[in-house]
């Protein structure tokens, strides 16, 4: 008790910058020892959530299990299953009790397939979960509007691509790529209808997605690529260019050689390449006749096409650039001349060792 007398009156005489930084320490000193018991409270919270969470989920998994194999041959559902829906949609009302049930559905769904996954998905429609998924689609939160489109992608709900459309040129890329994901998933090549009305650019990542879901799905209506080759946005061109390279479109050889003069360079190289894939030589008088015209980029991508479609008339053109100022290009020039000719190809090498000792 005395120390504390003596401590008031020590601050008492004290200067007023020493009484200000104390006052400022002891508010410091109280705001810390709330935060602490904040974090403390806000950790038990969440342990308690989680316990909560846990024992949903476990309730919810052994009702889904029973749900999933308690049906009638006939596909009708069963009493046993009529209960288990009841029950169910008595928790689908509350959100926190929505999200488990979701989740729950979603990881038996990647854990199975055939019939039984179907029949989750019509249950998320039985449930009535379907709703919620469109109304997040409305919300003015951009990732809520991408949760709403990627719940319906995982669930295979058709039906509504004409309201997830609508998001195509959204301005958040987390929301058009979702929207795409969705209509590749579900609808394959005829899914990619939205190429002909996309303003945004397709990102080199959301373009490998595609191409990849597009494999798996294995679908063997191809679409008209023609159309998307035409596309003032030049990263439709660029997708389209490597969809004929995949699916190895020769039928649509006039379209890839207009693009040789396409206004955009990294066009004009993925013409080059599909063309070089689809080994249509009609390009190669084209790209020789304005060999130097061309763009760096270009040119290493012209010879690349040579080395696979080369022919012996060719060696002129070869030997009038084999003095390149491009080292790499001199290179490419040297190994088509290998493959013309090899024993030829070893004067043209002595030669160029000459040129660079120069």
């Amino acid at each position: 008790m005395k120390g504390e007398f003596y401590i008031l009156e020590f601050l008492k005489h004290s200067s007023p910058i020493i009484q200000l930084a104390w006052s400022f320490s002891c508010i410091f000193f109280i705001i810390i020892a709330m935060l602490i018991m904040y974090l403390k409270y806000l950790r038990n919270h969440l342990r308690e959530n989680e316990k909560i969470k846990a024992k949903y989920q476990e309730d919810y998994e052994s009702y889904l299990v029973t749900y999933l194999y308690s049906g009638n041959e006939d596909g009708s559902f069963s009493p046993e299953q009529q209960l288990i829906i009841n029950e169910l949609k008595k928790s689908v009302a509350d959100p926190f009790k929505r999200k488990i049930i979701i989740s729950t559905l979603l990881k038996l769904r990647n854990e199975i397939s055939g019939e039984i996954a179907e029949s989750i998905d019509k249950l998320f429609i039985k449930l009535g979960l379907l709703r919620y998924s469109l109304a997040k689609l409305r919300n003015e939160k951009w990732d809520i509007i991408a949760i709403g489109i990627r719940e319906l992608t995982q669930f295979k709900i058709k039906g509504v691509h004409k309201i997830i459309i609508n998001n195509i040129n959204h301005p958040k890329r987390e929301v058009r790529k979702e929207m795409q994901l969705y209509l590749v998933h579900l609808y394959a090549f005829k899914g990619l209808e939205f190429l002909n009305v996309l303003e945004t650019s397709l990102s080199e990542w959301d373009q490998i997605q595609l191409l990849e879901i597009l494999q798996l799905k294995n679908d063997p209506q191809i679409a008209d690529i023609k159309p998307w080759l035409k596309s003032s946005n030049d990263s439709v061109v660029i997708f389209t260019l490597k969809l004929a390279k995949v699916y190895n479109q020769f039928e649509a050889k006039g379209e890839l050689i207009k693009l040789l003069n396409h206004k955009s360079e990294d066009v004009r190289v993925n013409a080059i390449s599909a063309l070089s894939h689809l080994n249509i030589v009609e390009a190669k008088n084209i790209l020789k006749n304005n060999f130097n015209e061309r763009s760096h980029e270009e040119q290493i991508a012209f010879l690349k096409m040579m080395e696979n479609v080369y022919e012996n008339n060719d060696k002129p053109f070869l030997l009038e650039h084999i003095h390149h100022k491009s080292f790499e290009i001199k290179l490419l020039i040297m190994e088509i001349l290998k493959h013309i000719n090899f024993e030829e190809y070893t004067l043209y090498e002595i030669e160029l060792k000459k040129m660079l000792t120069a």
